[in-house]
């Protein structure tokens, strides 16, 4: 399944699984979240990845972001 969020007055794609156990729209509120404090609160590395952002995937309790170099690529936990 696909969902775009709005995150720093952009567009970006999330895509999940359906047959996870949380629903859809706590797993999207515990992203937003997430990310608005880490792009605040978080360190350097982190920061850059957020503002390349491309997409995310959300993989059982993990959010992967993709960003626009591969090597910025991360792994953020949801809980």
């Amino acid at each position: 399944m696909r969902i775009l969020i709005n995150f720093q007055n952009n567009l970006v794609p999330v895509y999940f699984n359906v047959d996870s156990k949380q629903p859809v729209q706590r797993t999207l509120k515990l992203l937003t979240s997430a990310l608005e404090y880490k792009y605040y609160n978080g360190k350097q590395a982190l920061k850059k990845c957020l503002s390349s952002l491309i997409s995310i995937e959300i993989e059982g309790s993990e959010a992967i972001l993709h960003s626009k170099s591969e090597f910025d690529t991360l792994a953020l936990s949801l809980y």
